[in-house]
């Protein structure tokens, strides 16, 4: 699940660039929250146990489980290619593989 609030375009697109590339299903929906409360939210609907939030240019990924606190990844600028990671990471924690970098 993505779940978005006046989402920058080129995030979001990267994001689902990322998910669609390790082959994940996905759904995007809009919800008034904050950045965290829409990571949290996506996981907790989601049938495969993860979440991405997106408000604005900020980006969290979150699992099920986790406090909301405590997102598994928060950037609030990511770059493209990190937006794509990010999706490629939250996609790869419902297949159990390793993380692609984040960090500069």
């Amino acid at each position: 699940m993505v779940y978005i609030n006046e989402p920058d375009k080129r995030v979001l697109w990267e994001v689902c660039a990322g998910i669609e590339e390790e082959g994940v299903p996905y759904q995007v929906q809009h919800f008034s929250a904050g950045l965290r409360e829409l990571a949290f939210q996506a996981a907790a609907d989601s049938m495969l146990g993860t979440g991405i939030g997106i408000e604005g240019r900020g980006l969290a990924v979150q699992m099920q489980r986790l406090p909301k606190e405590k997102p598994v990844f928060e950037l609030e600028l990511p770059r493209p290619w990190q937006s794509r990671n990010m999706g490629m990471n939250a996609a790869r924690a419902v297949k159990k593989m390793p993380f692609k970098p984040i960090d500069t």
